[in-house]
């Protein structure tokens, strides 16, 4: 290796969102969790789960790898966002990070890894992190906003059936905007992408609102030429 030449590593992290309370209002957020370094550079900050990729496992088992080591998380959705390589990202060295996202839903978050070194925060409203990871989030943010105007993602906050005012709630908690009932019902139901189930959600003083799924033969976003790919319970869409 010449002397002008830098040895570059590579790191996997990953932003997990999921769907939780605030406890002053009770109304659903994104939340995120992240972890607490323990050691330099930015020791005792807060950063996104994750690690170093290993030479015999592909980035994405890289990526599940130190999720399931750090929160104990196992997402259905797990799909690779970003490579974020600045020259002076890292203080130490040159690190290039393969940024993967993954969509949890709210009984599987409160089942998470939570202690003095893992924690959830609501991701609009995060500390100063460390590296470039408040940059990270805010553009994944944005990604999953932007997917949630045109595409079916939102199933992976929900269970296996959902009323139309659950899908609803997901859409404006992730939006962060109300929207009219009656004009989502329309574009939802306009879209194809729901099959009406024979169940209704019975106890309530009105009209039961019937269950509905999302079909099966549609994928969550447009996977390219390249397909997707299963690697255990987790599934990846490149």
């Amino acid at each position: 290796m010449q002397k002008n030449e830098q040895r570059i590593s590579l790191a996997v992290s990953t932003v997990i969102f999921a769907l939780r309370p605030i406890p002053e209002s009770g109304q659903s957020a994104l939340w995120i969790p992240l972890v607490r370094r323990t050691r330099e550079p930015f020791a005792r900050q807060w950063a996104l789960p994750g690690g170093w990729a290993g030479n015999d496992e592909s980035l994405t088992d890289a990526a599940a790898r130190n999720l399931l080591a750090t929160t104990a998380l196992e997402p259905a959705y797990l799909e690779q966002l970003y490579a974020f390589g600045d020259v002076e990202r890292s203080v130490s060295s040159r690190v290039v990070s393969i940024i993967y996202w993954a969509l949890v839903r709210q009984e599987e978050a409160e089942r998470a890894t939570e202690n003095e070194n893992v924690r959830w925060f609501a991701a609009d409203n995060l500390p100063e992190l460390a590296f470039d990871h408040n940059v990270i989030i805010d553009y994944a943010l944005w990604r999953l906003r932007t997917k949630m105007e045109y595409s079916r993602i939102a199933r992976a906050f929900l269970g296996e059936t959902f009323t139309l005012s659950e899908l609803r709630l997901v859409h404006e908690a992730v939006l962060q905007r109300q929207l009219d009932p009656a004009n989502f019902r329309r574009q939802i139901e306009n879209s194809g992408s729901l099959v009406p189930t024979d169940y209704v959600v019975s106890g309530g003083r009105h009209r039961p609102p019937r269950l509905y799924r999302y079909d099966e033969g549609v994928e969550l976003v447009d996977n390219g030429p390249l397909g997707h790919k299963k690697t255990g319970s987790t599934r990846v869409i490149d």
